[in-house]
């Protein structure tokens, strides 16, 4: 924003004649505005591009008209036209020792190049420069280049002059340096790492601009480790106060909202804090309700502060009295005539209805209306809560509005989102079979195939299931309105793919299942979808396989099979198909037919595709193969991960001469020498340097490996040369194989880790009493009657979600009545659905505290100022002792407005700000250690010992070598 501002000074004073712009630059202004064209603006400018190439070239140029050429040049480049020839001179100019030409290009060089150009080169060593300079324009000029063109390979180098320029005497060189920082820990946070503790400091400067600047990284820091920054949630409820309470300069308000930029900042963090943490969220309670009272809504910023507000209450632990301010704004967003309040109430419901699913009754002909309202942005967020709220009770409406959402749009991946939508709410909470098929088939006739192969396969398995547990007559009644339904269909012309397949399987299986339909009559069908749909081979070989089940079916009951003459000219000519799948589908079901009625049952068993299929993973039924092929000579099979350590003699030539080939320049660090290991070998067996032994893993990695010393016998009985290379180090080029010893000390470390669940009980309990309907404010209307039956319909019954047995867990009910006959088989592994069960337990509702004002409570412990505990902040002979008892004295955050200097080495680390009413102090606390980096005495030190005892972590126990240094 700053960039362009100044290029807006540049333009503006050079119309005015101000740094002596020429008439020449004025007039290209003027005829580009005047332009009528896209193709005489561009004449214009290509125009202009000539101009200044023959003008930049010419030598002895004064650095006034160079001036002008660049800002000329930001010109053309603001037009979309390429001005690369002048780069090297804005570059250039950043070299210059003039302010005005120095700051003019740097803006350009920031506008023209990015952090990978190869220019960037060229400016850092003038960065590095000018981050020293006296004059602090010059500072920020090269901090503003820093932000936009350092890359994570030259940030070491201009990385301690930003770090020094944090306790700069101008605020602005330390607000911009702090964007520095974040923005080198968004590049590279290894790089940043040991400075995360400057964060915290700066959240306690002078300034309210820095301190606004320092919490955009730590909301960063913040979001990736909540429980390392829990000791900063009084310091930001402290800050957040003092802000809502107009502590700040004027110049910080905006449209008459105390800094609300920071507010909402600030409200983001608290709402990752206070997340699950009932401690932490007691400490927010009185600051958000004050902002929800004082907070003025007339204002657009006015809103998206108590917006902001609404998303932290359903973040933080509940609590009654803050739910109900929160709904009351509510209200007042979905009353207003704004789309883009109606779209905050709407989202900011959803957000509420996970904690209290009853505040979302209040305002149910709110939601009615905006899902009727043009508006489609509004529509889908509306669409949005309406899932939210799903339940038994309303599945059948909300699906039934979604669905003809769906058809009456263009847009493929919403339609596709909203499919998806529509399936998941049918699978949890349908209120019958026939109503879950009526719906899926609308889903997959209307969506076509942008329907996920999934669902259609989900839908297959729960026909083939059912609903009911253990219930034959309910899933007959399911499969029979299956076939009903899809009989009805098939002859609808353009239908999907995925949907095809669906209904070619489902006749197959069940066609003929309750004797209502003839054999002849469904393979007819299915012959007619394979000739209609002639082009796709999925769905031919669909429909072939289905003809196959039914003749198999008719085969095994005694039924005399008569091939439709359809069918005959189908399987014929599938047996001449180009696709080897469609041709091997038709041989099987010439075959299937010729055999009896007992082999095609034990082929083809009916209802068997819910069966479970039992397979051996270690293939155990070959170990007698396996034994035998032993006994006779063969071989024994080497893992995969263990052949790299047998190599062949004749391949070491080969492999020495790809190591030449593959010499180059390496960029990378040499690897420590390790001490050679002694070989456990005893010195007898090294005598005969031809003896055959197999050659171990490589012992130069990290990781050990446990390698199966096998000989090696090739398939004519002749053995083959190995070299042995036990204890053999090579010094150069790659690392090579040593004693096989150190394989064998291989230690195991196992980390466990703690987790805690923290469940959050929503507080559903909301005083009634305080509560609002959507038209108790508004001038009575009168609703028709249609309009309260669909609210009635979305809203009414019981508030509780009510879900259905999903599929998976019917499968699983029924695999638990099989498990006793599949426990005999151990080494069996049986494939099916296993769902995991969760239990909520609900534990009494939470004694939240109250929005009034905090008690002060008297503790035995000396509270002790934080600040001071901050190692590096403050002199340690400036750090007293003991602390005042009765008057609670915390530092104010904002304190910098004072007559009085900025004084950071205050005792007490306080922040005062000049109001009209008396100063409030508020506490702060902050981290009471920060992260060291690393102390090289110390490490020179550890790696001493480690030499004088001549181990090493892989070789010994690690536990040992952890103890011995430290």
């Amino acid at each position: 924003m700053e960039q362009l501002k100044t290029i807006g000074r540049e333009l503006a004073m050079g119309s005015q004649g101000g740094f002596g712009q020429s008439k020449e630059f004025l007039d290209l202004v003027k005829s580009i505005g005047e332009a009528r064209s896209k193709a005489e603006e561009d004449r214009i400018v290509l125009h202009e591009i000539e101009t200044l190439k023959r003008r930049i070239a010419e030598p002895d140029i004064p650095k006034r008209k160079m001036k002008e050429y660049i800002i000329r040049l930001v010109y053309v480049e603001m037009l979309g036209h390429d001005a690369s020839f002048g780069y090297i001179h804005a570059v250039k100019m950043t070299h210059d020792d003039s302010l005005l030409l120095k700051r003019t290009g740097y803006l350009a060089v920031t506008l023209f190049l990015n952090e990978d150009h190869d220019l960037i080169i060229l400016i850092v060593n003038t960065i590095q420069k000018d981050l020293k300079s006296d004059n602090y324009l010059v500072v920020c000029a090269a901090l503003n280049a820093v932000c936009r063109l350092i890359n994570e390979e030259t940030i070491p180098a201009v990385l301690p002059q930003v770090v020094e320029l944090l306790g700069h005497a101008k605020e602005g060189v330390r607000k911009k340096a702090i964007m520095a920082l974040h923005r080198f820990h968004h590049k590279s946070p290894s790089s940043v790492s040991h400075l995360v503790s400057n964060f915290r400091k700066r959240l306690c400067d002078n300034d309210p601009g820095v301190m606004g600047a320092t919490l955009c990284p730590l909301f960063d820091l913040i979001s990736v480790d909540v429980n390392s920054y829990k000791d900063l949630v009084v310091s930001f409820v402290s800050i957040l106060k003092q802000v809502a309470e107009r502590r700040l300069p004027k110049g910080y308000d905006y449209h008459q909202m105390p800094a609300p930029f920071i507010q909402i900042r600030l409200l983001k963090i608290l709402a990752l804090l206070g997340s699950g943490d009932k401690l932490a969220s007691e400490n927010m309670y009185t600051v958000i309700g004050d902002i929800f009272r004082k907070c003025d809504s007339s204002s657009n910023i006015g809103n998206a502060v108590l917006y902001e507000c609404i998303c932290c209450v359903s973040s933080i632990y509940p609590n009654p009295k803050l739910l109900e301010a929160a709904a009351e704004v509510i209200s007042r967003f979905l009353k207003s005539d704004s789309h883009n309040l109606k779209y905050l109430g709407i989202d900011a419901l959803g957000r509420l209805i996970k904690i209290s699913p009853e505040i979302a009754e209040q305002h149910q002909l709110a939601v009615i209306d905006c899902l009727e309202d043009p508006d489609d942005t509004l529509k889908r967020k509306t669409f949005e809560l309406l899932y939210k709220m799903t339940k038994s009770s309303n599945v059948e409406v909300i699906v039934n509005r979604m669905i003809d959402y769906m058809i009456s749009i263009n847009d493929n991946h919403y339609k596709t989102y909203i499919a998806s939508r529509c399936v998941e709410l049918a699978e949890q909470f349908a209120p019958s079979n026939h109503w879950f098929i009526q719906t899926m088939n609308k889903v997959f006739e209307h969506a076509g195939d942008l329907v996920n192969i999934k669902v259609a396969h989900n839908l297959m398995r729960l026909i083939a299931e059912g609903f009911g547990e253990d219930d034959d007559a309910a899933d007959s009644q399911l499969r029979s309105s299956a076939v009903e339904s899809y009989l009805l269909i098939i002859g609808e012309p353009k239908l999907p793919s995925v949907f095809l397949q669906v209904i070619c399987w489902v006749l197959g299986e069940y066609g003929t299942a309750d004797g209502k339909y003839s054999a002849s009559y469904i393979t007819g069908k299915l012959c007619d979808v394979a000739e209609s749909y002639s082009n796709d081979e999925t769905v031919k070989a669909y429909a072939v396989t289905a003809i196959m089940k039914i003749y198999a079916f008719e085969i095994a009951a005694g039924r005399k099979v008569d091939m439709l003459d359809e069918c005959q000219s189908l399987v014929e000519e599938l047996s001449a198909s180009n696709s080897t799948d469609l041709q091997q589908r038709a041989y099987e079901l010439q075959a299937v037919i010729s055999l009896d009625a007992r082999a095609v049952e034990s082929i083809m068993p009916s209802d068997a595709s819910c069966e479970d299929i039992e397979i051996d993973g270690n293939l155990s039924f070959l170990n007698s193969y396996v034994q035998q092929a032993l006994e006779n000579g063969a071989q024994p099979y080497i893992p995969e991960s263990e052949r790299s350590g047998m190599l062949n003699i004749s391949n070491f030539r080969s492999q020495d001469q790809l190591e030449v080939s593959m010499h180059g320049l390496r960029f990378e660090a040499y690897e420590l020498p390790k001490p050679p290991v002694p070989s456990r070998i005893p010195p007898p067996l090294l005598a005969p340097s031809a003896e055959l032994v197999p050659v171990s893993e490589p012992s130069y990695s990290r990781e050990t490996h446990q390698v199966a010393t096998v000989p090696s016998v090739s398939d004519s009985g002749s053995l083959e040369l190995k070299l042995r290379l036990d204890g053999v180090q090579r010094k150069w080029g790659k690392p090579t194989y040593s004693s096989p010893s150190s394989s064998t000390s291989n230690s195991t470390s196992q980390n466990t880790v703690n987790g805690t669940t923290t469940q959050v009980d929503g507080a559903s309990n909301v005083n009634s009493k305080a509560r609002t309907t959507y038209d108790s404010r508004r001038p009575q209307v009168e609703i028709s009657p249609e309009k309260q039956k669909l609210a009635a319909s979305l809203f009414g019954g019981s508030s509780q979600t009510e879900k259905r047995p999903t599929l998976a867990s019917h499968k699983a009910a029924k695999a638990s009545s099989h498990a006793a006959e599949k426990s005999q088989a151990p080494k069996a592994v049986v494939v099916s659905n296993e769902v995991t069960v969760e239990k909520t337990n609900h534990q009494p509702p939470p004694d939240l505290l109250d929005l009034g004002e905090p008690t002060v409570t008297t503790s035995s412990a000396p509270l002790v100022d934080p600040f001071k505990q901050l190692e590096g902040l403050l002199d340690s002979t400036q750090v007293t002792s003991t602390v005042n008892h009765g008057a609670t004295e915390s530092p104010d955050i904002i304190s910098l407005y004072a007559n009085t200097p900025a004084s950071v080495q205050s005792s007490s680390a306080e922040i005062s700000v000049p109001s009209n009413k008396d100063d409030i102090n508020v506490t702060s606390t902050l981290a009471t250690q920060f992260i060291k980096g690393p102390n090289p005495k110390d490490a020179l030190e550890k790696d001493a010992l480690v030499r004088q005892l001549g181990v090493t972590p892989s070789s010994q126990n690690p536990n040992l070598f952890r103890d011995l240094l430290g």
